[in-house]
């Protein structure tokens, strides 16, 4: 029976990240069978049983999560130089006034915090950044199934059979596109629904279809939606929130 290293099977089980995975294994709270494993590399059957220890699923439930509404002009990643970082929005006087919890340790909350899925630097809207690498790899994984939601103004014409190819049927990078749900929204707008993130995808579909791109907003990742959260303000995921 084929055998894989222990860090990607709890990472493709959904227990944690696969760099979250390493650390739990080399602190010891990594059961495989009932024995504990410590030794990076690791590697175990389909079938065995993987168990996080109390400590460290303790550990998982102070992961903190954060809900932005990314304005344009901020970079979701790492940014190059004289470009302004999404993060740093994430301060104590830009949390949102009607958040339920009141923020107290921003220092250690924004500690190995990444972006779950790119918002460009002239595209707005929600942008997730978290701690927690089971929410990332459930957002952006390569077999992800959560929907991304946005509001798109276009500008040019656009006939039913350029929305039909929105829709299916076009190519980036030389692949095909999975299937998506583009529909008219208001006058000049469309709704466009993902389950992927290529670099600038919507942009780049839309160009295929002789149109052009002037606004686009993320409203909703998974069943997390940006609702009223203010431009430029944030607030931590609830605890009834899931994505």
């Amino acid at each position: 029976m084929d055998q894989e290293r222990l860090s990607k099977v709890m990472a493709a089980r959904g227990l944690c990240s696969r760099r979250e995975a390493d650390k739990y294994i080399e602190r010891g709270h990594v059961s495989v069978n009932g024995i504990i494993v410590n030794k990076l590399g690791s590697k175990v059957s389909p079938n065995d049983k993987i168990v996080l220890s109390k400590q460290a699923k303790e550990e998982q439930k102070k992961l903190v999560t954060f809900i932005l509404n990314k304005p344009i002009g901020y970079v979701s990643s790492q940014p190059e130089k004289d470009y302004k970082p999404a993060v740093s929005l994430i301060n104590y006087s830009n949390q949102w006034s009607r958040d339920s919890f009141i923020a107290k340790d921003l220092k250690n909350q924004l500690r190995g915090v990444a972006t779950a899925g790119r918002l460009d630097i002239d595209s707005h809207g929600l942008l997730v950044l978290t701690q927690d690498g089971r929410i990332s790899r459930k957002i952006i994984g390569e077999n992800t199934s959560i929907e991304k939601e946005y509001i798109v103004r276009i500008e040019g014409k656009l006939n039913s059979t350029g929305l039909k190819k929105l829709n299916y049927g076009l190519e980036l990078d030389g692949k095909p596109l999975k299937p998506a749900k583009v529909n008219w929204f208001k006058n000049d707008y469309l709704c466009f629904i993902l389950k992927e993130g290529k670099k600038r995808q919507i942009r780049r579909m839309c160009e295929l279809v002789g149109v052009k791109v002037t606004n686009l907003k993320r409203v909703r990742v998974g069943n997390v939606l940006l609702g009223n959260l203010p431009k430029g303000q944030w607030r931590y995921l609830r605890d009834n929130e899931s994505f």
